[in-house]
Formats: structure tokens, C-alpha cells, sequence
């Protein structure tokens, strides 16, 4: 990893990122050392996900490695945390407890791409933004394909969405065909057309509206 990295930096006329996990499993986690061996070849700045190549996505994220990382002394980079950050308070608390220049947020965001919104929020404010209803779901998920398809076209920018519309009506009831309908398909407006008939015939509370 770190003789590849090193080749890269040599090939590259912009700054190199990397990201890595703890180690391999929860014998081989050599993550301080290789931290400063990526700094030393020239990484600019180091994501770390808190778990090992062994834990896969199993298990809980380990965060004090991370921080043991950041408070090294020898450690100039900015080091960016990553695991199990899944609402504005652990966000917040990776900052504060662990120290991190940064966070990423992965997982989390399928089926829920505002949460980048909700964070922020909390983190400039300390206040949780109210719940979203099911319209401003919709019309994020609107924005988001806008979004999808200025960086893809079409149709893969629609494609690329299929994940967040799999996930992100979780809980309307008698909603399998319409999910079903939803991701098959690839023209924007018939996408379009498919979010509002969603906003219009299910309510907050996961019921069809009669």
C-alpha cells in the first residue's frame, strides 16, 4: 500500500488522498505506524474507517485508533474519520471526542441524502432540524437527480439514484409495486411524475391517503 501510494504521488501533479481501515483483524491493526508511513511518501490527508478488513461492516467502528492517529505528534495531515456516522449528534461527537479534521459519512446517506443537511445544521447551531415530511423528502430526491444527471446524464444519472429511492420511502404501507416501478425507470421526467404521485397519495405517517 505504501509503495503504491508513494508511486502515485511521484505520477501526480495534484495532492493524493488515501483511505484505509484499522488493519486486517483485531490482531493486525498497525494503523499509527502506517499512517506515518503514507504521510512520509507524501498523502496529503488520511481517511481511516474504524474498523478492520476482517470486521468488513460488521461490529461497531472503532474511533479511539482514529484519535490515537490524529494525536500522534508526528502526524501533520489532516486525518478524517469514518464509521458509524449515522446522525448529526455521533457527528458531532467525532469532532469533539476523537478530535478528526473531518468525518465521512457512507452508508448512512442511502435512503437518506439529507443527512449531510441535518449535520451541518447541528454542527453551526447545536439544534436537530425537525423530522422531514414526506414532500421534502420528495423534493430533495428531486434535486438530488437534477444533481445525478449534470454529473452522469442520462440515463445513468437515474440509474445512480436507484439506491436512494430503494430505501428512502421505508415505511408506506402498500408501497412494493409502486418501489418496484420506481426503479425500473431511466427518463427523468417519468421520475419526476413518480415523486409527486408518492407525495400525493401517501402521508407523513406512512398511510395512503384516501
Amino acid at each position: 500500500m505504501v509503495a503504491i501510494a508513494e508511486a502515485v504521488v511521484k505520477a501526480s501533479s495534484v495532492p493524493v488522498t488515501a483511505k484505509t481501515r484499522l488493519g486486517w483483524d483485531a490482531n493486525d491493526m498497525p494503523i499509527v505506524s502506517v499512517a506515518e508511513r503514507l504521510q512520509d511518501v507524501g498523502i496529503q490527508a488520511l481517511t481511516i474507517h474504524g474498523r478492520t478488513r476482517a470486521q468488513m461492516y460488521t461490529g461497531t467502528a472503532d474511533w479511539t485508533l482514529i484519535a490515537e492517529v490524529k494525536n500522534n505528534q508526528r502526524m501533520k495531515i489532516p486525518i478524517i474519520g469514518n464509521g458509524d456516522i449515522d446522525s448529526p449528534i455521533k457527528a458531532k461527537e467525532a469532532f469533539d471526542r476523537y478530535g478528526v479534521d473531518a468525518i465521512m459519512i457512507g452508508r448512512a446517506s442511502i435512503g437518506n441524502p439529507s443527512i449531510f443537511k441535518f449535520v451541518k445544521h447541528y454542527l453551526l447551531h447545536n439544534e436537530l432540524l425537525p423530522e422531514m415530511t414526506l414532500l421534502e423528502i420528495v423534493e430533495d430526491l428531486k434535486e438530488f437527480t437534477h444533481k445525478s444527471i449534470e454529473w452522469k446524464g442520462l440515463p445513468g444519472g437515474v440509474i445512480h439514484m436507484r439506491r436512494q429511492f430503494a430505501k428512502s420511502f421505508k415505511g408506506l404501507e402498500h408501497f412494493r409495486e409502486t418501489r418496484i416501478k420506481l426503479l425500473r425507470l431511466i427518463e427523468l421526467d417519468q421520475v419526476l411524475n413518480s415523486l409527486d404521485y408518492i407525495a400525493a397519495h401517501w402521508n407523513d405517517n406512512g398511510s395512503e391517503k384516501i
